[in-house]
């Protein structure tokens, strides 16, 4: 059996159970990976969500051409954490079972798909995260900036402690969601925190978590964040910020 067929095998073992999967990606000027991507993550899935979250490279115009994927398309920049929450509500609206959140930056291998279809069939979780951490795997061209590592394990292990978590990776934006788990949710956070914003609240609503290994890539030197969250302090700043935000609803809720 040739590989395609082996990924079509694994798309009917979803459906044969009526499990409704959508894929979704966030892009922000990606228009060098766009349709690699894109056309990757095809193989592994038939139900796939776009959003454009302002691109101004040409990105857009890609994905507002290309025929077989749901879109969203921002006018204008909102944020990384948006594209994630109306990922969410795209989900919601159109009754999927299962959202699955994958990057557009050649940071998530299309390849590891199966590994979280696997887990969605087991039905013994709310949240499928990916970790880079949870058994290193170094895939990338490059080593990962030191700052970027330091700040994931320590916002990492706060996040442990102070919310009764056990994760190894607070930053893969890897996941799959039980689409109905995230009704009590509130998510606010348009930037680069949203995750830490979900993870409190998901620990808030004692959703079950099961991370899954997925590879550490980096390989664009030129992949930085914007103004001063290029600052590591100010980047720490801003997701202690958020943490502390999201403390008193989390505190009022197991009170």
């Amino acid at each position: 059996m040739n590989k395609k067929n082996n990924h079509r095998d694994i798309r009917e073992g979803l459906e044969d159970s009526s499990i409704r999967v959508l894929t979704a990606i966030p892009v922000f000027n990606e228009c060098r990976y766009v349709s690699q991507i894109v056309s990757a993550v095809k193989q592994f899935s038939d139900e796939i969500l776009v959003i454009d979250d302002g691109s101004t490279d040409g990105s857009q115009i890609w994905i507002s051409n290309c025929p077989f994927i749901r879109k969203i398309i921002h006018s204008d920049n909102q944020g990384y954490g948006q594209s994630i929450i109306d990922a969410i509500d795209y989900a919601q609206k159109n009754e999927f079972h299962w959202l699955i959140t994958i990057d557009c930056d050649h940071q998530h291998q299309p390849e590891c798909l199966p590994r979280f279809y696997d887990e969605i069939k087991k039905d013994s979780c709310d949240i499928i995260s990916g970790s880079r951490y949870l058994a290193p795997e170094n895939k990338g061209t490059l080593t990962p900036p030191r700052d970027r590592i330091t700040i994931n394990k320590r916002i990492t292990s706060l996040l442990n402690c102070w919310f009764n978590l056990n994760i190894t990776d607070a930053f893969c934006g890897f996941k799959a969601y039980k689409v109905a788990s995230l009704t009590s949710l509130d998510l606010t956070e348009k930037g680069y925190a949203m995750p830490l914003q979900f993870w409190i609240q998901s620990a808030r609503e004692k959703l079950e978590i099961t991370e899954i290994k997925v590879p550490l890539i980096y390989h664009d030197e030129e992949r930085n964040f914007a103004g001063e969250l290029e600052d590591p302090r100010c980047r720490m700043n801003y997701y202690m910020q958020t943490i502390m935000q999201e403390l008193d609803g989390y505190e009022n809720k197991n009170t």
